[in-house]
């Protein structure tokens, strides 16, 4: 395939990813300009239902990445029915842990939300979304898989349609049960988790029901595999742990700028509201690299299934340019947009001067991210897991106690912001290229 080739089918994936990518977030901010309205208390209730739910569906995006990988490879190797077949063992998997997790949060939601230290009024209406919210947790977790299936059969566009018209029902269900028309009637912030409910259940009939269809074209059987739902579960627990260490590592560093806030003299709020747009704005960008991370999963796999570890490489260093010149970009926007990007978000001085700094070294930064994203996309499409867990750890180990070190010394939010830069997003880089650069990844065969 020739570089221009390689570009358009990059392209083909990755700007519909992207663009499913973005209306994910609008979810929730859907929920947030309806609820909202109904007051501050409901609003910091949504919050922190919104974490729990946001947590549990994070924690198994395995189900959309090793079901990209397995289902591209398999597609790779021209096992069409094959791939249906491990696509629907994943979606029963979904299922499987949809159930348990429902009923954990669906009871559990007093407690879990307990966990937060919140008042009694905030207390309560977020109990009240997070019981009724759970009940959509299956159907999230059948859009993860069902994604990725589709992503492995290389197509990112049925994805974006179902996100885009589930987001607008999810708005317009919001509106009508949150406040009350006619027969219908004024459920409050209880409406808000139910309309969200019923366009993630609509979104996961629609995109099982494309999966299923093409299952039955291809006469793979519908019924669950127990060996093949064993086996997606067993590929998942490496990418679970990756993720874990992902997550550890972002929230030592809100625990390093917290403990930096508390012993200044000054406001605590300015450094710690300063960390919060940052990182609003870092996962912002994250879209765009994340996008072409999902292309190379899908590709990646395709390729390795066919058994051409030369095309591999070859497509491998295509994506990772893309990553550097995508790094590039974002990268020159954010510094050059740094100084007026803070009066979007606050009227607060103190903060847009303290964010200007913090985003020139997430600009200087980006580059690296670039390469970081599509490697841990390419690694990923080729059921790489286990090495992403292990690199997972070790960076984190290195990591957590640098950046509490700095917090110690009484560095400030930009010091910080370089040691994330540098040690983490470096300490990915490094372990990231170096595998890339071996065989060890290189498995051919579905």
């Amino acid at each position: 395939m020739s570089g221009r080739a390689l570009d358009r089918e990059i392209a083909r994936l990755a700007f519909p990813a992207f663009l499913a990518l973005v209306a994910e977030p609008l979810f929730l901010l859907g929920d947030a300009a309806v609820v909202g309205h109904l007051g501050t208390p409901e609003l910091a209730g949504l919050g922190i239902a919104g974490t729990i739910l946001t947590t549990v569906v994070g924690l198994s995006i395995f189900l959309a990445y090793g079901t990209t990988a397995g289902v591209a490879r398999q597609i790779g190797a021209g096992h069409r029915r094959a791939a249906l077949a491990q696509g629907l063992d994943g979606l029963w998997l979904a299922v499987l842990i949809g159930v348990p997790a429902t009923l954990a949060t669906a009871l559990g939601a007093g407690p879990l939300v307990s966990l937060f230290g919140a008042s009694a009024d905030v207390a309560q209406p977020a109990t009240t979304y997070l019981r009724v919210a759970a009940l959509g947790l299956t159907p999230l977790l059948l859009i993860l898989a069902g994604t990725g299936v589709l992503r492995g059969l290389q197509d990112t566009r049925t994805p974006l349609v179902v996100a885009v018209l589930g987001n607008v029902a999810n708005l317009a269900l919001n509106v009508l049960l949150v406040y009350g028309a006619g027969p219908v009637p004024r459920l409050e912030i209880a409406g808000s988790a139910l309309g969200s409910v019923l366009a993630q259940t609509a979104m996961a009939l629609a995109l099982v029901l494309v999966v299923v269809r093409a299952a039955r074209r291809e006469g793979a059987t519908l019924r669950p595999h127990l060996p093949g739902v064993r086996a997606a579960a067993r590929a998942g627990v490496p990418l679970i742990v990756r993720t874990l260490t992902l997550r550890a590592s972002l929230l030592v560093t809100t625990y390093a700028v917290v403990l930096t806030a508390t012993a200044g003299t000054g406001s605590t709020a300015v450094p710690v509201a300063t960390h919060q747009l940052a990182m609003t704005l870092w996962g912002l960008l994250a879209y765009v690299l994340d996008a072409i991370a999902i292309a190379a999963q899908a590709i990646t796999g395709r390729f390795l299934g066919a058994g051409d570890i030369a095309g591999t490489r070859g497509v491998t260093g295509r994506m990772v340019r893309w990553g550097i010149v995508s790094g590039v970009v974002t990268g020159l926007l954010l510094a050059a947009t740094s100084p007026w990007l803070g009066a979007l978000f606050t009227p607060d001085t103190g903060v847009r001067d303290a964010l200007v700094p913090v985003l020139l070294v997430a600009a200087a930064a980006q580059p690296a991210a670039g390469v970081v994203f599509v490697l841990d996309g390419v690694l990923i499409g080729a059921g790489d897991g286990r090495y992403l867990a292990w690199a997972g750890v070790v960076v984190l180990a290195g990591y957590a106690p640098l950046v509490l070190l700095t917090s110690a010394l009484g560095a400030g939010l930009p010091w910080l912001w370089l040691v994330f830069s540098l040690v983490f997003m470096g300490g990915r880089l490094v372990t990231l290229v170096h595998r890339s650069r071996s065989d060890d990844w290189l498995v051919a065969g579905a």
